[in-house]
This record gives C-alpha cells, structure tokens and sequence, in this order.
C-alpha cells in the first residue's frame, strides 16, 4: 500500500499584510513596480509595524488594522495563515522587539517592511512581496537613491502608534494597558502582558 504524502493544512488565522503610501508620488510610482511604502502585518485584530526612535528600546508598536497615524492606507495583501493564538503571537512579537529596536532603524538596511518581512516568514513561511521594499534594495545599490537619515519617517511614525510593553511592573500603566510611543519618555521597552491585549 503506498501512502500518499499529506500536504500540510494551513493554518486557520488569516495574516495579513497592510500596505501603506508614505508620499502621494506612490500613486504614479505604484504602477512602475516602485514607490515609497509603510507596511505593518495585521493578526488577530492588531496590526504589527516598527519605526525609528532615539532609544535602545523596541520600535515595535501596535496600531488599529488599517489605520496607521500620518501614513495613507493603500491595500491589504493576504500572505497566508497562522495557527499561532494571540498568545503565542504576542511571544513571537515580543522576541522581535529585542531584535528590531528603534534606534537601529535604518531607511534602507533595516525598516518597517524589513519587520514585517521577518515577521510573515515566522508567522506563514511566505515572504512580504518583493515591490514593498524594491526602492531600499535599489537604495542599498546605489546609496544616492534614499537619504539614510529617517527624520520624516520617524516624525509621522510617532504621531499615535502604540509601542508594545514589558510584562514587568516598574514602568506606570496606570493611564490603559497601550501607551502612545511618545510618551515614553523613559526609553524602557514596554510590552503588554498577555492578560491586558484587546484581541
């Protein structure tokens, strides 16, 4: 008797990939293969992105799917799908904060879509597509293409994202279980503990 091989079931939790214009060109550039984008990975009713931030703490933040502050919403793209819960989603983030912190942001090197790129493959086993991050792979070519500097990133990033905390007691959360990342005057990471998630 041969066996046929079982193709492995996917998961059940959709992953979704939310791409966002960072400047109205994207809307010609778009139908070159080119553009300028955000790009933030949504599952179970959170989105995931990073930005950049002076301190040696997670730029991983949270924000409402769909609509992240000071970047326009440009389309959702399914990358595959998860069986991780929303605990085990929040533990797999919480180890990506380690790696992505907000003073390593680098525009080209090392950006959100690079995150989120990360992020799918540990979540799905699919890569984010190619065109999100094209214009940094160009820019690594050929370093004239982008500045390095990510002020303009960083500015609009800040503007009401939800930086993730520590499960530790020592920093004050007295105001919600979610702080706005410019408020975080400390520079200590702040992750929610799994109790406090709106999932």
């Amino acid at each position: 008797m041969i066996k046929k091989k079982s193709k492995k079931k996917p998961g059940t939790v959709p992953v979704l990939l939310n791409v966002y214009d960072l400047t109205p060109i994207n809307g010609y550039a778009y139908w070159l293969g080119l553009g300028v984008y955000h790009s933030g990975v949504q599952v179970h009713g959170v989105e995931y992105a990073y930005g950049a931030h002076d301190h040696p703490t997670t730029g991983i933040f949270e924000s409402e799917p769909r609509r992240c502050p000071g970047f326009a919403f440009r389309k959702s793209i399914a990358i595959g799908r998860t069986d991780l819960g929303p605990r085990e989603v929040r533990s797999l983030m919480e180890g990506l904060a380690e790696e992505y912190t907000g003073n390593t942001y680098n525009l080209i090197s090392r950006n959100c879509n690079h995150f989120c790129h990360d992020a799918c493959l540990r979540l799905t086993g699919n890569p984010i597509p190619s065109w999100i991050n094209r214009l940094a792979k160009i820019g690594f070519l050929c370093n004239c293409v982008l500045p390095v500097q990510v002020t303009a990133v960083r500015s609009r990033a800040e503007e009401g994202k939800t930086k993730l905390k520590s499960r530790s007691r020592r920093f004050d959360t007295t105001n919600s279980t979610l702080r706005n990342c410019a408020g975080n005057s400390s520079g200590k990471s702040r992750l929610p503990s799994s109790s406090s998630l709106k999932l």
